[in-house]
């Protein structure tokens, strides 16, 4: 008997032992033990039923057939659990909710018995290896919680913080199930919001608050991917409005935040930013915060991708802020700021321009409530009038503070760059118009302040740099500022631009006679090229500005012109003012300037130049008149700026070299003729450093959209597809590598595809060809649309996974704001045939050029479609080759109504052709599909389709139900024929030679299509069938009628009921929906392959054709289910029990622990390999050393160690290292002494085994051997085993003690060693256990 703390000690060692970590074979036996020995329970030692939880173990002879029931489950569920087997262990979950049911006191609501049992089970299917069963417990755990109200447990909120949360850090957990479509929530999301506001709901009041602090806290303890973090955001964000968190847990949730930006999915960490933030507003006690709190919370959510004016979280956000409008916590705060030469942070900056906004749209939204129509804005001018003041004084006045002016123009540069996103007319939204309108007051004294400090001197630091970006970023935001509000203020605006211009020509023009240059004077230098770089910025930017005709603007091209290109400013000298912070740069470290920091305001100042000569390039040949200007002639001069392009790339930094590509753009078409060499040196040097970025560095997208601008102009490919030069050659292997490398960096072909299908079919004025229209780019290279049409990879389960995500977060539309604010990059792969298809849908078959296209492609997409077929390559459903071929068909089905006649006589005969290859039911479909509808507009290519049917046999036996299912829609094909009886008679004589057919499923296909022809033909009356009538009409009533055994009946109904004769109309279905979403999906297309009309919606870089109108599917289509009549049953009781509560019985494996020979201490080490094992006392050896398959040596190594022998000789333990072994054996050869004794070697091994007293058995078929049934195995007895081929050689059978054969009743003469040795295993084993029986 137990007492009851002794019983608490046994319950914890208990425990210990069931922790997941601990040895499998082990951690259930004394739990078993106890189980077993309950009857010998003496003392009771009751729960405590009025305390919150019970004692750890108890027992009570009273409860004794309860707590047998509680145990008995629970060892169930532990035994399943050890077998870490799905489909064994999801029948036993149910028993869980009768565990539960058994452990609470219904009277009392309180545990019976210690939660922590149940969190033993669920911590070894959390950390399980299979993450299937791991995602089984944490759905049931969720449920249950959910679903049955458990009382309250702080050892649940431990675990729900600790090894839950620890579980739902897995990505893969948060898939769809099968049934799903895309774009819906996973299970486990939904599940986990249901769950926390449940729990939450549960939770004492005073417990609230730690739980909450915790579970944030935890989300910030370790990497989290994008994904978890988004659920767990959504989940807190379903919490019921409460204020539990303070001060703590809005810096937890910011931290949280920071982990988010560390992930690649912009869309994903958006959406969880936006959810974070609604999870604040709705548990934060604003009693406990302070608003400075609050607005540096705010701040870290990015605008670009959450917190954006104008969406409905903004006003979310102003309503909660007027709703707690002077109640937030007061704070104390302090003013003192020291002077330094460092630029201040940009934190301020952002801060108070995010709250004057939010200001502004509360006051706003309070007087929209109270009913006024004119606001005066009396706030908001209260937040403007201290920075106008600054701003007003900033010509005047040269004395106010740096820090002070930093300030202010930061604050005014943010507020100027704020955009509305509904409005796109500025004065449409109230609060930026106030905004602007008061800011445009002091634009003079601004424009004065910044002319002083970029012309006069004042800039003299390497720190006054970042000073000098704050200035010229003002400069357009002021241009546009006047055009947009007051135009009375461009005479200001032209002035200062070309009092700019000519100061910053006039410092670039001074030499200075020093050799060592100072500070100053360089940074003087690069603040005016910097200054002359934004001038041409504006006047390429905003033509309306009128900038031009200006004097200073000729003498800035004049002054371009002549300059040295690629030109460099040498490393100052910092000996004379060694203390100053001149010399500093502006980094947090504050360390001296090193010679990599002058390299990047060198790299900045070549740059600049490299902006100045685009501009000055565009303006002339934009004049068309003349080089004149330049000091050599056009091609000289222009063979000169190339190369200094080419010099200008090999020294600058990766994100500094877009200019340069714009350069080159302009000047290669000048050169293809005549430097073909040079232009494809820039070819080269350009594609170097795009293919050497990573695609997750935020330049690489512009540097490859500059790249694509100019190696796709379509000058540039004009010219080049002129010569059919190198440079021709060139650019189509670009091409090929830019397909291969959008293989891994996913979006690439899609910026390279967009750029060319625009300025293809839509050139704009500047894209000028000398030869002829820009449409024959798209012929002379069209291998760029075929690629496309057929483009797209096979993904791996966890990029499908981002990607379902990505989905259901769209779908979600504007509820979540990064929806809204986030800009979507069409990176997707789908993009690219989307835009392949609209570029097609928009060209017009009666334009020639257009109608040569179309047929190129066409004959090329065959030739694809038949390179691929002959391709040695596995093709199987939804593999790279299926999809392809997909790919294919269906964009041959988008061309085909645009496709001549003349055409499409040409190359129907191909179609026929790719009919008679094995094809997938989806690609099949799709060809039988474009054969009715040519054989529908054209009904004289009917001799043509006839001829198919008279292939030989061998042809057409995997073909023909293709061709009979074109003749199921016959009616289709007929619909513009006026002499149909000719058509019917020649149809119905093909249709019946194929109802007596010996394949089964040729007889169906053909059997539908005879009931769909003798329809017509009754219809019509055709008197020439008459004698036929009876014969056919018996013969299709005998098919409606059948009956017998097997799925004949059934299966003709589901042929008859199938989409694509039931429901499917050839020609008022043909759809973009129905081709790309539709038809894939009832075929039992992967789900990646289809694509929805709502994303043909959403690619608007390409329109598709304005009276285009075949876009969606008839709803009787769009609403069916897939199913192919050919599939199995599923079994008529699978639904039955899926919903089943409990089963009555599951599948328990044997657990090796059970029947063992009890240990006294479990935490003896044993050296001996079987005994450590638990192994009963076996003497059996088996010997497969003549065994040379690792499938065979695998399976007895696995029989062997079920059945408990002592020892499995083989002939090399190398075998054991083989994947086939390893996947025969499931990890036997890690339990079972396993002995090497090589062939040559075992005449010795059988004489020194028979020494030990061994009895050799040989398991071979002899002369003298004894029957299986009949034969007693001795308890020491060694199975030798023959080879596969020649069983056990002569020279053996001699040392053998007897042979053993196995009783045969069939023809085949031998079964399988594996299956043989198995026998004798059985064998023996069943007599040693019958001895041990009667022995006892």
């Amino acid at each position: 008997a137990w007492t009851l703390p002794t019983s608490q000690q046994h319950g914890a060692s208990i425990q210990e032992c069931l922790r997941p970590e601990a040895d499998t074979r082990h951690s259930g036996k004394p739990l078993l033990r106890c189980h077993d020995n309950s009857d010998r329970f003496q003392q009771n030692a009751c729960p405590c039923l009025f305390s919150l939880e019970p004692s750890l173990f108890w027992w009570s002879a009273e409860k004794t057939e309860q707590l047998l029931q509680f145990w008995e489950t629970y060892i169930l569920i532990m035994e399943t659990l050890e077998g870490n087997q799905i489909h064994v262990i999801k029948p036993v979950l149910p028993k869980l909710n009768s565990l539960y049911e058994l452990a609470i006191s219904g009277d009392k609501g309180c545990w019976l018995f210690h939660p922590s049992w149940h969190v033993c089970i669920y911590r070894r299917m959390f950390e399980s290896e299979n993450k299937t069963l791991t995602k089984e417990g944490i759905l049931h755990f969720l449920e249950l919680y959910e679903t049955k109200h458990l009382p309250n447990s702080l050892g649940f909120s431990e675990f729900v913080i600790g090894p839950l949360m620890d579980a739902l850090s897995e990505s893969s957990l948060y898939s769809r199930t099968p049934g799903q479509s895309i774009g819906d929530c996973p299970p486990l999301g939904m599940r986990l919001q249901k769950f926390l506001a449940t729990y939450f709901t549960l939770l004492p009041e005073e417990e609230k608050g730690s739980f909450l602090l915790k579970f944030i806290q935890k989300m910030t303890s370790r990497h989290w991917c994008a994904v978890p973090i988004l659920f767990l955001s959504m989940a807190l964000a379903s919490i019921p409005s409460c204020k539990v968190l303070g001060a703590e847990g809005l810096h937890a949730l910011r931290d949280v935040l920071q982990c988010t930006m560390i992930t690649h999915q912009i869309l994903l960490r958006g959406a969880a930013q936006c959810y974070l933030l609604q999870t604040t507003m709705h548990l934060t006690d604003v009693e406990k915060v302070s608003f400075p709190e609050v607005s540096s919370f705010l701040l870290s959510l990015r605008p670009e991708e959450s917190l954006r004016r104008d969406t409905l979280l903004w006003t979310e956000l102003c309503s909660w802020l007027q709703v707690n409008d002077r109640c937030f916590r007061k704070s104390v705060t302090s003013d003192l700021e020291r002077e330094n030469c460092f630029m201040p942070d940009w934190f301020e900056a952002k801060l108070v321009s995010t709250m004057i906004l939010l200001a502004a749209d509360v006051e706003q939204m309070k007087n929209k409530y109270s009913g006024k129509s004119n606001i005066e804005w009396i706030e908001l001018e209260a937040f403007l009038n201290p920075l106008l003041d600054v701003l007003m004084k900033l010509g005047s006045n040269a004395y106010i503070p740096t820090l002070k002016t930093d300030k202010s123009l930061q604050l005014l540069l943010k507020l100027l760059q704020t955009r509305s996103l509904k409005c796109s007319n500025t004065q449409d939204d109230e609060v930026l118009f106030f905004i602007w309108k008061s800011l445009v007051t002091p634009v003079e004294s601004i424009l004065e302040f910044v002319l002083r400090r970029l012309t006069a001197n004042e800039l003299s630091t390497v720190g006054d740099l970042d000073r000098c970006d704050v200035y010229l970023a003002l400069i357009p935001e002021m241009v546009n500022l006047c055009l947009k509000v007051n135009w009375k203020k461009m005479p200001s605006i032209k002035n200062f631009l070309s009092s700019l211009v000519n100061a910053s020509i006039h410092n670039l023009q001074e030499r200075n006679s020093e050799k060592e240059p100072k500070v100053k004077e360089q940074i003087r230098k690069v603040a005016s090229m910097a200054s002359l770089a934004a001038v041409c910025e504006i006047m390429a930017g905003k033509l309306e500005v009128h900038l031009e005709p200006l004097p200073s603007v000729d003498a800035l091209k004049k002054f371009i012109s002549f300059s040295q290109f690629n030109e460099v400013l040498k490393k100052p000298s910092y000996t004379e003012e060694k203390n100053s912070c001149s010399f500093i740069l502006t980094s947090s470290l504050g360390e001296e300037t090193t010679s990599q920091g002058w390299g990047k305001i060198v790299a900045r100042y070549v740059r600049d130049q490299w902006i100045c000569l685009h501009f000055v390039l565009n303006s002339f040949a934009a004049s068309a008149q003349g080089y004149e200007v330049m000091s050599l002639s056009t091609v000289e001069r222009s063979k000169e700026i190339l190369q200094s392009a080419l010099e200008a790339l090999s020294i600058l930094p990766s994100d500094q070299v877009l200019p340069v590509f714009d350069c080159m753009k302009v000047l290669v078409p000048k050169l293809l003729d005549s430097s073909e060499g040079l232009c494809i040196e820039a070819f080269d040097l350009a594609w170097k450093i795009i293919s050497s970025l990573s695609n997750t560095q935020l330049i690489f997208w512009a540097n490859l959209k500059a790249f694509v601008q100019f190696i796709f102009d379509t000058e540039v490919l004009a010219v080049a597809a002129s010569v059919k030069g190198q440079a021709y050659t060139k650019i189509k292997e670009i091409i090929f590598k830019l397909i291969d490398l959008s293989t891994t960096k996913t979006g690439v072909f899609n910026v390279v595809l967009s750029h060319c299908c625009q300025s293809w079919i839509f050139p704009t004025v500047d894209e000028r060809s000398a030869l002829t229209n820009a449409f024959l780019n798209a012929g002379n290279y069209s291998e760029l649309i075929t690629e496309a049409c057929v483009f797209g990879t096979v993904f791996r389960r966890d990029q499908r996974h981002i990607q379902d995500v990505h989905a259901f977060i769209e779908d979600i539309g504007e509820k979540c704001a990064a929806n809204v604010v986030t800009e979507s990059p069409n990176r997707d792969d789908h993009y690219v045939r989307i835009c392949a298809v609209k570029f097609l849908c928009l060209l017009d078959g009666s334009n020639i050029l257009h109608k040569m296209f179309m047929e190129d492609i066409f004959i090329k997409l065959l030739d694809k479609d038949e390179e691929v077929s002959r391709s040695r390559t596995r093709y199987y459903a939804n593999s790279l080759q299926h999809r392809i071929k997909n790919r294919v068909w269906q964009t041959l089905l988008v061309l085909l109504p645009k496709l001549n006649q003349n055409f499409l006589c040409g190359t129907l005969d191909r179609v026929f052709l790719a009919g008679f290859s094995n094809n997938q039911a989806s690609v099949k479909y799709f060809i039988e599909w474009i054969v009715i509808l040519s054989l529908h507009k054209y009904p004289q290519f009917l001799d043509k389709f006839w001829d198919c049917f008279c292939y030989d046999e061998e042809n057409l036996k995997k073909s023909i139900c293709t061709f009979l299912s074109v003749l199921a829609h016959f009616d289709i094909i007929l619909q513009n024929t006026s002499e149909k009886k000719p058509a019917l008679k020649k149809a119905l004589i093909v249709v019946l030679q194929w109802c007596f057919s010996h394949n089964f499923s040729v007889r169906l296909y053909a059997l539908v299509a005879l009931k769909k022809i003798w329809g017509m033909c009754r219809m019509l009356h055709v008197e020439e069938f008459d004698a036929l009538t009876p014969v056919i009409e018996s013969s299709l009533q005998q098919v409606e009628n059948m009956h017998g055994t097997g799925n004949a009946k059934r299966n003709w109904q589901r042929i008859q009921d199938h989409f694509f004769f039931a429901i499917f109309h050839p020609v008022e279905d043909y759809s973009l929906e129905t081709i790309f979403y539709t038809l894939p999906r009832l075929s039992e297309l992967a789900e990646d392959e289809w694509i929805s009309l709502s994303k043909f919606d959403r690619f608007t870089d390409i329109p598709l054709p304005a009276a285009f109108q075949w876009c969606q599917s008839r709803a009787e289509l769009r609403d069916l289910k897939p199913s192919d009549w050919s599939q199995q049953d599923m079994g008529s009781h699978s639904a039955e029990a899926d919903s089943q509560p409990e089963w009555t019985d599951v599948q328990k494996k044997i657990i090796p622990w059970k029947n063992s020979t009890p240990s006294l201490d479990l935490e003896t080490a044993f050296q001996d390999r079987a005994a450590k094992l638990g192994k009963s006392n076996s003497r059996l050896i088996v010997v497969a050393s003549l065994i040379d398959k690792p499938t065979n040596l695998g399976g007895l190594c696995r029989t062997s160690e079920i059945f408990g022998a002592s020892a499995l000789v083989v002939g090399s333990l190398h075998y054991i290292q083989d994947k086939q072994f390893q996947h025969l054996s499931v990890s036997a050869e890690q339990w079972l002494p396993l002995v090497e004794v090589k062939p040559s070697q075992l005449v010795d091994y059988l004489q020194q085994k028979k020494t030990e007293g061994y009895t050799i058995i040989g398991v071979e078929q002899t002369a003298k051997s004894f029957d299986l049934t009949e034969y007693c195995f001795p308890e020491k007895s060694l199975l030798l085993l023959g080879n596969e081929h020649e069983g056990i050689p002569a020279n053996l059978i001699h040392h053998l003690d007897v042979c053993v054969e196995i009783p045969q009743q069939g023809i085949i003469r031998s079964l399988n060693v594996h299956v043989s040795g198995a026998l004798l295993i059985w064998e023996y084993t069943r007599q040693q256990v019958i001895k041990q029986k009667q022995q006892q």
